[in-house]
């Protein structure tokens, strides 16, 4: 089959453009957002229709890495018999296998084409679903079995890497912060929706149904399959470049900006992860439905913490982001003793916010860091690579602050009775990571002193 000229009757372009062909299996040969051109006649609508069903497969990678965080607190009520500590086991498990699975789910897009990754990423998330709606039949399964099957969750987790690395290749500079923050906000809410979704739907009908949490999940699974396979496409100059990351290893701005995304992107993930069964725990007489709010505005936040460090710098916004997170956690644990529900919510939602409008700024702040001191052309090419392997590394290693804290929470409650202990080490870390940041990419006296960060 010969290769198919792509063009839009509809659109007459302004400018000359660069030709796009169309090869079998929805590929597509030419692609260069950086052509005006090409932009405006059809590569803008092909970017769009990539982006939107990029959410959405992401969305549903997020809602299954998030599944566990609102099964777990359900489990006693279908019979299984376990300790505080493996509980909490069994939230922050999914967390750190889907942190490891970033890196190579980055590198799949280039080898095997994000449309083709795009539907097997999707699909793989149907193994974790049925895993866990067969499994929570059982109640004589032991802690083990269960831990495995927990453990498959972290393959949605993985899927924001393939997807934030495949909508990167659509969109040009001027308009990739946009793309990215919204299709990164749109992957967030799945944790929101699946919080949200999982109470109504295992009390429909009689009894305790907790095997429709996983099976619930199958057709929109198989949907999201079939809408990547008909209308999202591959692009053959999407290569990644490995020397980036060895680039970005060997910069201390890659591991300092992990060090505060931990902070950031690890307390969205693991107090979100962890916030059902926190209040199943301390509060019995409030529903665990509420939970969903949490990730709900954290994941709203996200885009206009980008939006705010765009005018204010990126490091200025994380400053303040940490001093709002820290102030939530010291507001939370005073209302733990009180044993005051709705000081506690507010305060963790408060807290919730604040990462969310973190997350955005650290991602602003990448590029900026990189771009500083950029003396040619070939300085700056050398710079934005080394960028994107700092976008890659650090969104996997903030990833295991999700795992940190709902373990941070176990052994607090085995030491102690209670999590406050946890959540002043957490207040401290925030102290700690703001002075870092102030430190290196704020004080006047410093190497970016004289620029916005």
């Amino acid at each position: 089959m010969a290769p198919q000229v792509i063009t839009d009757a509809s659109t007459a372009p302004v400018l000359d453009a660069a030709p796009l062909t169309r090869r079998p299996g929805r590929w597509i040969d030419g692609w260069n957002p950086e052509d005006e051109g090409q932009w405006a006649s059809v590569g803008r609508v092909i970017a769009r229709r990539n982006l939107g069903l990029s959410i959405f497969a992401e969305f549903l990678g997020f809602a299954v890495w998030a599944l566990w965080s609102i099964v777990v607190p359900r489990l006693p009520d279908a019979g299984f018999v376990l300790t505080v500590d493996q509980m909490f086991w069994l939230i922050a498990l999914p967390t750190l296998v889907g942190a490891t699975l970033r890196i190579p789910y980055t590198f799949a897009v280039p080898i095997f084409g994000g449309r083709n990754w795009t539907i097997v990423s999707a699909l793989l998330l149907l193994v974790p679903t049925v895993a866990l709606g067969v499994a929570v039949q059982n109640p004589e399964l032991g802690f083990p079995v269960l831990l495995v099957v927990a453990a498959l969750a972290g393959v949605g987790g993985g899927n924001f890497a393939s997807s934030m690395a495949n909508i990167s290749f659509f969109y040009p500079e001027k308009e990739k912060g946009r793309a990215l923050g919204l299709n990164a906000a749109g992957g967030n809410l799945g944790t929101a929706a699946v919080q949200w979704a999982v109470p109504i739907v295992v009390v429909v009908g009689a009894g305790m149904q907790l095997q429709w949490a996983g099976f619930m999940f199958v057709p929109l699974i198989l949907i999201a399959a079939v809408l990547a396979w008909r209308s999202m496409d591959n692009l053959s100059n999407a290569k990644a470049d490995p020397r980036a990351y060895a680039v970005a290893a060997r910069s201390r701005n890659t591991w300092i900006i992990s060090f505060i995304y931990i902070g950031t992107f690890g307390s969205f993930i693991g107090f979100s992860g962890a916030f059902p069964l926190l209040l199943a725990n301390t509060f019995p007489e409030v529903t665990i439905t509420i939970a969903f709010a949490g990730a709900l505005v954290g994941s709203i936040a996200r885009p206009f913490g980008g939006m705010l460090a765009d005018k204010l710098g990126g490091a200025r916004v994380t400053i303040g982001a940490f001093t709002v997170m820290a102030i939530g956690v010291v507001c939370a644990i005073f209302s733990l003793r009180a044993h005051a529900f709705w000081p506690f919510l507010v305060s963790f939602l408060v807290l919730f916010i604040a990462t969310g409008a973190g997350n955005g700024s650290v991602y602003r702040m990448i590029p900026a860091v990189f771009r500083f001191g950029a003396t040619d052309d070939e300085d700056r090419a050398r710079r934005a690579k080394a960028a994107a392997g700092c976008l890659g590394i650090a969104g996997a290693i903030g990833a295991f602050g999700g795992f940190l804290i709902p373990r941070g929470f176990a052994i607090s409650t085995t030491a102690t009775g209670n999590i406050q202990a946890a959540l002043w080490v957490i207040v401290g870390l925030y102290l700690v990571m703001s002075l870092t940041t102030w430190a290196v990419y704020q004080r006047r006296s410093g190497t970016y002193g004289s620029t916005v960060i």
